[in-house]
């Protein structure tokens, strides 16, 4: 009796830290897999309402209506902005790219398709995230570059072209007729 209650104890133990180690693992897939839905979703919006600033905008208002209930929801304290105030420049810069990102992604999916945006968007994520780990920016524990991590960059180049496929095939990445945005 003693030895199977230990047993379910570790077994317990076990799978709560296979659980730990695995939720933020499929939250981040989640978090990837919304990724075309909301760049389509964005592009459709800009066609909507006529160009895709708008459709940016959109997305990003909506976003933060979605943030403040969230904070309201789950009574998050406020903020220490003297804290924030005093740290480098580029902690505000998430603004600034979130919204650049955002904007692109309307811009640039209609044209593209959501796997080709977005597999562009992951080899610019991860050239960046190599030269920064490799130069310790934005407080990032440096990480040399190695002939694999070249290597790895390499193979996603060559993914981008796979994936993209209209260099390859000499044909058009969408045969979906796309409905040109006004510019300005």
């Amino acid at each position: 009796m003693a030895a199977s209650i230990h047993t379910m104890r570790k077994t317990v133990v076990v799978s709560k830290s296979l659980f730990l180690l695995a939720l933020p693992v499929a939250l981040a897939l989640l978090a990837g897999a919304v990724l075309p839905f909301q760049a389509a979703g964005n592009a459709a919006v800009g066609r909507a309402l006529g160009h895709w600033l708008w459709a940016a905008f959109t997305s990003l208002t909506v976003s933060s209506l979605v943030v403040i209930a969230a904070l309201l929801l789950l009574r998050v304290p406020a903020p220490d902005l003297g804290k924030a105030l005093q740290g480098p420049w580029w902690l505000w810069i998430g603004g600034v790219l979130g919204a650049l990102y955002v904007a692109g992604a309307a811009a640039l999916t209609a044209r593209l398709g959501a796997a080709g945006f977005l597999v562009l968007v992951v080899a610019g994520q991860i050239i960046t995230a190599v030269v920064a780990d490799h130069f310790g920016l934005m407080g990032l524990g440096g990480k040399p570059l190695s002939l694999a991590r070249v290597a790895g960059v390499v193979l996603i180049l060559l993914g981008v072209l796979l994936v993209q496929g209209n260099w390859a095939a000499g044909t058009p990445a969408s045969t979906a007729v796309v409905a040109k945005q006004p510019e300005g």
